[in-house]
């Protein structure tokens, strides 16, 4: 039970993680406006479709463009009164080893992948520190932790956002925002099940846990984390990955 409805974005709101991340803050009681790329038709009405009755909007955005952003924050605040939690969710790769990789995919990634949680963060932060609360969940990755073959791009910028995370974390610690990172392991999402079974067998036999991990498991980490009573937490990157990467 919360006392005030708490108003939450996510980047890369209509992909599979981003959906069931809504979802999750839905049932927590919150507004959730998903924020993706608008030309997406066919993906926004399924979206749409899967969300029905729940207290979640989609909102189109391109989280590398720094002014869409901001207006991006402004019309979430206007049409809400506030924007108190932000998760980043939104990433994409363009993997390739580094001998062969062009700037153009070095530059993809990191423009979405980390200039895009400066982006919204950039915008975000102040109204959270000024209102007394606000909740970041950055998504990073297991591959941030332990690099990956062929994501020099991809590994730097999940590796990047932790660092930001823990940066931020100190500056609002005191504001009431807390500022956490959540590591993935390889889940059932679109991409990893476009892999070969033979690639994503591969992938399974490293996983202690013997499985990937469903969606619903990270967006149950991300709630935790965006909880109104989470407020002792911050600065933490928290894995859930199987145990394919164990450290403390």
């Amino acid at each position: 039970m919360h006392l005030e409805k708490r108003i939450a974005a996510v980047t890369g709101g209509i992909g599979g993680l981003g959906t069931a991340i809504c979802k999750s803050l839905a049932a927590q009681g919150r507004t959730v406006v998903a924020i993706d790329l608008g030309d997406r038709d066919e993906r926004i009405e399924a979206f749409a479709r899967e969300t029905a009755g729940l207290d979640i909007h989609f909102a189109a955005g391109n989280v590398s463009d720094f002014d869409a952003c901001g207006q991006l924050v402004e019309d979430i605040v206007a049409a809400h009164g506030a924007l108190d939690i932000l998760v980043n969710a939104a990433g994409i790769t363009r993997d390739t080893t580094l001998r062969k990789m062009q700037r153009e995919q070095w530059d993809a990634v990191l423009r979405v992948n980390l200039d895009g949680v400066f982006n919204l963060c950039r915008h975000a932060v102040e109204g959270m520190a000024t209102r007394g609360f606000g909740r970041i969940v950055n998504i990073s990755s297991v591959n941030g932790q332990t690099g990956q073959f062929g994501q020099t791009n991809y590994a730097a910028a999940k590796a990047g956002m932790h660092g930001f995370t823990m940066a931020l974390a100190r500056e609002v610690a005191r504001k009431g925002v807390t500022v956490n990172s959540v590591s993935p392991g390889y889940c059932e999402t679109a991409l990893v099940m476009a892999m070969s079974q033979e690639i994503r067998d591969r992938i399974v036999a490293d996983v202690p846990v013997g499985r990937l991990g469903q969606p619903e498991e990270i967006a149950r980490t991300v709630a935790f984390l965006a909880a109104d009573d989470a407020g002792f937490i911050t600065g933490a990157n928290i894995p859930v990955n199987g145990g394919m990467f164990m450290s403390f």
